[in-house]
């Protein structure tokens, strides 16, 4: 019987998810609008994306030295209020350099959901159904890469993309408010350091207890996810060349986004009877 405390902290951690990977994604709805408005070249597209994206990434691990510090909590929503300024003021921008500012401190933002969400759902399943529970996490993830573009697809063709953005960043913000009182009342202040010296005690310092299948699975990643990225930046551009026109296109790209999210979830099951490394590896085949 999962406790009712890991259910929460699994299903704010899914709202969490839900809105980053959101806004994420949603960028690729924009591209196009934002090329035809502020004449982008493609090399500009191309780094209104690595701006936003090196940020995430970048700042991950010190977004997890943080967490021990101030606790999960604080730091989750200290991201997700940047993300929310990001995003309001990306619809006041005027022209590249703004954009591509305002995208990179929402990519900072956006960087404290990945590792502290997930280590949220590790700890909180630790004796339960984790891989399922990864899944599900995941899975709520590709459900605001469908939902989010969807929603600012819908928005910009109605009132215009600067509003879109805007009502991104407001609502960001007001999530951001109620899930720092929600995961307060589950998780409490920072971790223990004699139990994070514990865990650390069966790795390498860094938590890694399988260093071959850690290196196997994020290399696997970095292709994987690269791939994606280069893939949905440039596929809209590619399908107005050809003579789509623009609700088609936000069509194919929902379509593209629906299939990840069904993936993931389906991945998530076959993990607990296949196992993680030939689930990886047969899906990526």
């Amino acid at each position: 019987m999962i406790p009712q405390r890991a259910r929460t902290t699994l299903a704010a951690s899914c709202i969490i998810h839900f809105l980053h990977d959101g806004c994420s994604d949603l960028l690729y709805v924009l591209f196009p609008v934002w090329a035809r408005e502020f004449s982008l070249s493609f090399v500009q597209v191309g780094l209104l994306r690595t701006g936003y994206s090196g940020a995430l990434a970048l700042f991950q691990v010190p977004a997890g030295y943080l967490a021990d510090r101030w606790g999960e909590p604080r730091i989750l929503t200290a991201g997700t209020f940047l993300t929310a300024v990001g995003f309001f003021c990306v619809g006041t921008a005027e022209g590249f350099v703004p954009l591509l500012l305002f995208l990179m401190i929402g990519g900072l933002g956006s960087s404290t959901q990945h590792p502290l969400s997930s280590s949220l759902v590790s700890r909180a399943y630790e004796a339960g159904r984790r891989r399922v529970a990864i899944g599900t996490y995941n899975f709520s993830g590709d459900l605001g890469k469908v939902t989010w573009p969807a929603c600012v697809a819908f928005v910009t063709a109605w009132a215009g993309w600067r509003w879109a953005a805007q009502g991104i960043g407001l609502v960001v913000l007001a999530t951001a408010v109620g899930i720092f009182f929600l995961l307060a009342s589950l998780v409490g202040g920072p971790a223990d350091p004699q139990a994070t010296s514990a865990a650390d005690r069966g790795g390498n310092g860094w938590g890694i207890r399988n260093a071959r299948g850690f290196s196997l699975l994020s290399t696997i990643h970095a292709i994987d996810n690269g791939s994606r990225t280069v893939f949905l930046t440039f596929l809209p551009f590619l399908l107005l060349g050809k003579g789509a026109r623009m609700d088609l296109m936000w069509l194919a790209l929902g379509l593209t986004f629906t299939g990840g999210a069904a993936g993931k979830f389906i991945c998530g099951l076959l993990a607990e009877r296949w196992g993680i490394i030939r689930t990886v590896l047969v899906t990526e085949t």
